[in-house]
């Protein structure tokens, strides 16, 4: 077991294409459910997940594609990292976004093919089934640390059921219309969107960004 568990840690990479297979609702609920034996402080279980499929998801896509292809985003409801990134960070992020452009074919200066390949982000990449995660709007950090270990299970869960997935920051740059679409009151906080689907043969779907080595993040004292 323990085999497995390490193989399936391993094997979890962000899919960015995905087939037009529909998701059985059995399996989706499966994972959840599972899902939810993350540990949360106090066990108060602050998450909530919206699935979306079908037309719903879509109109979503609409919407968010075409507020974009304005030049059109709302204020995420809250910072993801510090500003400025440190350093290390900076340099880490640069070199998973280069690579993965190579990978791609798009040159630095192709700027048309940079926008399209962001604007992916707001079709989910393909994907037949899009996750909204959210909390309350009054979240702290220890909310978004019970969130973050709830959606690590959901990811993995799809793993070991041969799906794919990727989450994405970048829809919270649409958190209003996500409220409004979802029908969620203004006390709900978007954490994040997350693409679900069975991944295809796309050659995006090999990228594995480069991992730091056990000595670069862990400390030891006797």
């Amino acid at each position: 077991m323990q085999n497995n568990l390490d193989q399936l840690m391993q094997s979890r990479h962000c899919k960015r294409s995905f087939l037009d297979t529909p998701v059985p609702r059995s399996l989706l609920e499966s994972v959840l459910q599972n899902a939810g034996h993350a540990a949360s402080s106090k066990n108060t279980q602050p998450w909530q997940v919206s699935v979306l499929t079908g037309d719903t998801k879509q109109t979503l896509v609409d919407a968010m594609c075409q507020a974009f292809d304005k030049g059109v985003t709302e204020p995420p409801d809250y910072a993801y990292s510090m500003d400025p990134l440190p350093d290390t960070f900076k340099d880490r992020a640069r070199a998973c976004g280069y690579a993965l452009y190579q990978l791609k074919g798009i040159e630095r200066s192709d700027s048309k093919a940079r926008t399209a390949h962001f604007r992916e982000n707001y079709t989910f990449f393909g994907a037949p089934v899009a996750f909204i995660f959210h909390l309350p709007m009054a979240s702290e950090r220890g909310n978004f640390l019970d969130m973050g270990l709830f959606m690590q299970n959901v990811m993995l869960g799809l793993v070991d059921h041969g799906l794919g997935s990727c989450p994405q920051f970048s829809i919270c740059s649409y958190s209003k219309t996500i409220r409004r679409m979802l029908d969620l009151g203004d006390d709900r906080l978007i954490v994040c969107g997350m693409s679900v689907g069975y991944p295809d043969d796309a050659k995006v779907n090999t990228f594995i960004p480069d991992r730091e080595p056990l000595d670069a993040y862990t400390q030891w004292f006797d």
